[in-house]
């Protein structure tokens, strides 16, 4: 893992982990694909391109190519198929608590419009 290091102004020296753990969601898209997987499974590329309908099919290849170097997705293929899936590893699922308490900060901090 490359070292991250973020100051804040105090001169504090933020953990470099946890700074890389943002710098994975913060990309536009990650979370999104992350939340399909979560809630759908394991998926074919289309599916994951109609749930996250306006990330362009280039992006979306590269966002999840990026997920799977990072361990948090795997791209399965089959012997004698051209079906390709991709699934949450166990590192991806243990995001699943991460990914309720954004929700739960999400509805708690937002309010949709009338």
């Amino acid at each position: 893992m490359e070292k991250i290091e973020v100051k804040t102004n105090n001169n504090l020296t933020l953990c470099p982990k946890f700074a890389k753990t943002f710098e994975i969601l913060g990309r536009k898209w990650n979370g999104m694909i992350i939340e399909v997987l979560l809630n759908n499974g394991v998926s074919r590329f289309k599916d994951l391109a109609t749930a996250v309908s306006t990330c362009s099919d280039r992006v979306l290849v590269e966002r999840l190519k990026e997920l799977e170097e990072e361990g948090i997705v795997e791209r399965r293929t089959y012997d004698n198929s051209s079906l390709i899936q991709y699934a949450l590893t166990e590192r991806g699922d243990a995001m699943r608590d991460l990914m309720v308490a954004i929700h739960d900060w999400a509805d708690n901090t937002y309010t949709t419009k009338a």
